[in-house]
């Protein structure tokens, strides 16, 4: 029972807060369809004025008009509070109306009578005079404001958009901040449109409280003088004055609801200020507007017939302000002229030296693009690189192992319109056109139709393909094409370069970031392996050495493992004396332990494996000279390079993986050696490959 107790005090604020809305909007329909008591009729007119006179405080202590973004919502519902009790009023006055003036309660009889000194035609002139003042001034402007700055800033999203996507591609502002700042943009969109409609329930309020004055004067003449026997002038007075005092009690808090819309949608915003402070800050800063106006007053109080007091006394305040804030003034500038010729002499000499703000670091990865592939990185424009590449991002960690570097947009004008690169630390490393409003067809082989259109190559593999339009694109995927628009295009492109340069992206930050993600699941295996057996730059060599050869290093378990199990060893045998590359003997083991997921990179599943061999002589002929001397003659070089390329075209010819398996001595430095001028090559140890797989030899180089 207490622990229940606890539950609804700790929900009570929360549960509060979702039944306000539900509880005013039962407590409207109840005003418009149960006859209230006058007391409840008072209380509720009260309620009212105390809202409005709450949302104009709110309205002028808010900063930015986000600050109250719900007052779309919270008009709406004090335009229905108050028709609602203009209909519960309006039952209760030609209901009880006969029966003196506080039959409809003191509220109502106070306005009526002690605001107008129960005059009705004064009344009905002060109603009319608020109506004209509420309907003609305020609403109205507020409403013109509120539909210009709906359309200004609906204009101004897409630019807004730019440059948030701008700081985002620029490295300025995170993913968190980027999607804060759209958030802002598209509710201050969705506030300006939503005051241009709200201002219109004001305006309709103010026509209906003229209406419902009219009907209920014509209606209060009718009951008493019909239901009553009241005779004409008495049965006009009574309803009459009820029905002022009716209406003023609903036109004053219409006002205020609507002086506040106009004050929420009429401010600028300027630094951190409230209206009431950007009021005086702006309009009493200037000494000499205080000075000017105190002379107009004064004069104008010197004219015969002038009320002297009035204006000399207002003269005389203004010039006492001025002459205050002129002093602040001279004090101010006094302090200035005598500040230390040290101070200020260290000040222009800090300001004129450079600083380490002044350098300007290389992106680790950059893309350029021509002007007319703007489009394609615009988020207003519904620009779909940038989405790729950041999903492209993510598949790469996923698959990878690590998180790559933000991918640093800028456009270029030296580039061609349709031209764009890849940058990796500043360095290009691919570059190439799109065409934005037409698809790339490119020719995967085989495909012996020819398309309309501009010939070019693939710019990430080098096929040939074609810009086609856009209603070619069924005929070239049936011809056998492979057909992509012009995002898909780029971002093939930056993602075989990510693979290919995956080791250069990988640096000591990314590598310290890897350890903490892997802490987080083995904190001890962490603990344990670095720094006690490896530090972090041993590490990152490993790293990037299986990353050269584009092996993922998503599994950090067993790399690890590997480490800890085989550096202990190696360090001995090194402080033993022996000749050892401890980094490359390190890089060995580790692919040993990761051998069957390297296999399986290569050839998937469990079939036969079609591999290619060195010829035994040859392997003998290597081996010797890679032990001996560490390099292989010229002759040697280029004839292995020329064998290889034959044996990679056999092996693509008969859809096999192009992989040579080799002995583990040779593996390290063939694999360096063909990795240069056959990317498309793999190189593996017959110790890497698991033992229940079944190899086959398709291909022999030096056979």
């Amino acid at each position: 029972m207490n622990n229940l107790l606890a539950f609804f005090r700790s929900s009570g604020g929360a549960q509060a807060k979702i039944l306000v809305g539900p509880v005013l909007i039962l407590m409207i329909l109840s005003m418009m369809v149960l006859p209230l008591p006058p007391f409840l009729l008072d209380l509720l007119f009260t309620f009212n004025i105390a809202v409005s006179i709450m949302v104009l405080l709110v309205a002028m202590f808010t900063r930015k008009p986000l600050d109250f973004a719900a007052f779309p919502s919270i008009l709406l519902f004090s335009t229905l509070l108050r028709l609602g009790l203009n209909v519960a009023s309006t039952r209760i006055v030609l209901l009880k109306g006969h029966e003196g003036p506080d039959a409809a309660g003191q509220v109502i009889e106070a306005f009526g009578h002690f605001l107008v000194g129960g005059n009705f035609a004064v009344g009905l002139i002060v109603f009319l005079i608020l109506i004209i003042i509420n309907f003609m001034v305020i609403t109205k402007g507020a409403g013109r404001i509120a539909e210009v700055g709906a359309r200004f800033t609906l204009d101004a999203m897409p630019g807004k958009q730019m440059a948030i996507d701008a700081d985002l591609n620029a490295g300025l502002i995170g993913e968190d901040e980027a999607r804060r700042r759209r958030n802002e943009v598209s509710q201050e969109a969705d506030f300006y449109g939503s005051m241009d409609g709200a201002s219109k329930f004001v305006r309709g309020d103010a026509i209906a409280g003229l209406l419902i004055m009219v009907i209920n004067v014509v209606g209060g003449l009718i009951v008493g003088v019909g239901q009553h026997d009241l005779s004409f002038g008495e049965a006009g007075h009574v309803y009459t004055l009820l029905t002022i005092g009716d209406g003023l009690v609903a036109q004053i808090p219409a006002l205020i609801i609507s002086t506040a819309a106009g004050v929420v949608v009429s401010r600028v915003t300027t630094a951190d200020d409230d209206v009431g402070t950007q009021m005086v800050t702006q309009l009493f800063s200037n000494p000499n507007v205080m000075f000017l106006t105190a002379g107009i007053l004064g004069t104008m109080g010197l004219i015969p017939g002038m009320p002297h007091l009035a204006f000399l006394f207002l003269a005389a305040l203004l010039a006492s302000v001025g002459w205050y804030m002129l002093k602040k003034e001279q004090e101010v500038l006094v302090e200035s002229e005598h500040a230390p010729d040290a101070v200020l002499d260290a000040a222009e000499a800090a300001a004129a030296e450079a600083s380490w703000d002044d350098v300007s670091l290389v992106d680790p990865l950059g893309l350029e693009v021509g002007y007319r592939l703007i489009s394609l990185v615009d988020h207003a424009q519904n620009g779909e690189l940038l989405h790729r590449i950041r999903s492209l991002r993510k598949k790469y960690a996923q698959d990878i192992g690590f998180l790559p570097p933000v991918v640093h947009i800028r456009d270029n004008l030296e580039l061609k319109p349709n031209d764009y690169r890849i940058l990796l630390h500043g360095v290009e490393v691919g570059h190439g056109s799109a065409m934005p409003s037409q698809w790339l067809a490119i020719d995967p082989g085989g495909v012996s139709m020819k398309l309309p259109g501009a010939a070019t190559t693939d710019p990430a593999f080098g096929l040939p393909a074609y810009w086609i339009d856009v209603s070619l694109r069924e005929q070239a995927q049936i011809a056998g094409y492979t057909v992509v628009d012009a995002s898909t295009v780029i971002a093939t492109h930056l993602n075989h370069l990510l693979h290919r340069f995956g080791s250069q992206l990988l640096g000591r930050q990314e590598v310290q970031q890897l350890l903490d993600r892997v802490s987080r699941d083995l904190p001890r295996l962490v603990e344990d392996v670095v720094p006690k057996v490896v530090n972090v730059g041993t590490l990152h060599n490993v790293l990037r050495g299986l990353l050269e050869e584009e092996v993922p290093i998503r599994d950090m378990r067993t790399v690890l493992e590997a480490l800890a199990e085989a550096a202990p060893r190696i360090t001995q045998q090194t402080q033993a004396g022996a000749h050892l590359d401890e980094n490359a003997e390190l890089l060995a083991h580790v692919r040993l332990a990761l051998g069957r997921a390297i296999t399986q990179q290569w050839f998937p599943g469990d079939a036969e494996m079609r591999v290619i061999s060195l010829d035994g002589r040859l392997e003998n002929v290597l081996t010797q000279a890679l032990t001996t001397s560490g390099a292989l003659e010229p002759g040697l070089a280029e004839s292995l390079l020329s064998e290889a390329a034959k044996a990679v075209e056999q092996q693509e010819s008969m859809g096999d993986p192009a992989v040579l398996v080799v002995s583990p001595v040779l593996r390290p430095s063939l694999a360096r050696f063909l990795r240069q001028q056959l990317p498309q090559l793999g190189v593996l140890s017959t110790q890497e490959v698991p033992e229940e797989r079944m190899m086959r030899v398709t291909a022999v180089i030096g056979g």
